[in-house]
């Protein structure tokens, strides 16, 4: 299994995915449809794949997020933008802002597009809820929906895989995120966008220095640490399969162009764990 491409990789089409968190035409988008804050447009376009959901399946797959955050979202977003119509905006929203990043790089995302997307076609679904139902969506005709939609498929494949391996870890969505921010992303980016009050960030905490993973000043452990280090290892492993046999090499040189005109549109530190630019 190619666990070093894995990782590489999902580096490098993450930044092409997210734009659809931190673009001001993605987010502009889901508000021009009725959805105001953020997270209303985050819930109903990630979650819209698997249709009408309520909050239970929503919290269990996206793992780190309070459920009572998820819950003021879903339902009720599917009154305001049924699923069908999200998926329209977000795709929408994540075209226009690649357009303008990726500006003089049609030809390259293109190809990258090709690349990813025949990585992602065929991949094994089992276990894997979210890639599952975005890879039931069918595929866009426009390169930069299709390099947007393959890069989907691959962080939500690849993103399953972290799950799992969280839980096979004995951390649950709360306490991972308090460990994280106890090595590298600082908590001011992860409690408030998970939605998780003082009070359940500081119990996750406590459950934490009980099993020797986190210090009392919030740092983690060496234990704790070495446990993470686990977990990352088991979402490159859980991934590696994907790149086997795969033109690993011509993709990376066309993804780093790229990856780094998607990223001058995030911020670092970042929510999501991506790793600050160069």
């Amino acid at each position: 299994m190619n666990d070093t491409a894995a990782r590489t990789l999902w580096e490098l089409y993450e930044p092409v995915h997210a734009v659809v968190y931190f673009a001001p035409e993605a987010l502009t988008a889901f508000e021009e449809a009725g959805l105001r804050g953020w997270r209303r447009g985050y819930f109903a376009g990630r979650a819209a794949p698997l249709g009408p959901v309520g909050p239970e399946p929503v919290t269990a797959a996206f793992f780190g997020f309070a459920p009572g955050t998820v819950a003021r979202a879903l339902p009720s977003v599917w009154d305001i933008t049924p699923p069908a119509r999200a998926l329209e905006i977000r795709r929408a929203g994540a075209r226009a802002a690649l357009e303008r990043l990726l500006a003089g790089r049609e030809k390259e995302a293109a190809r990258a597009g090709e690349l990813l997307a025949e990585a992602a076609r065929g991949l094994d679904p089992g276990g894997r809820v979210l890639f599952a139902a975005h890879a039931a969506l069918a595929w866009p005709d426009d390169p930069l929906e299709r390099l947007w939609h393959a890069a989907t498929l691959l962080r939500e494949h690849r993103g399953d895989g972290h799950v799992a391996a969280l839980v096979a870890a004995g951390l649950d969505g709360c306490e991972a995120l308090v460990l994280r921010s106890g090595i590298d992303v600082p908590r001011s980016e992860l409690q408030p966008y998970r939605g998780w009050t003082d009070e359940e960030w500081e119990a996750a905490g406590a459950r934490l220095v009980g099993r020797g993973l986190l210090g009392a000043d919030g740092v983690a452990t060496r234990e704790g640490r070495a446990l993470l280090a686990v977990v990352e290892e088991g979402t490159d492993l859980a991934a590696g399969r994907v790149w086997d046999g795969r033109k690993v090499d011509e993709l990376r040189a066309l993804l780093v162009p790229l990856a780094q005109a998607c990223a001058s549109a995030l911020r670092f530190p970042n929510p999501i764990g991506l790793p600050g630019k160069e």
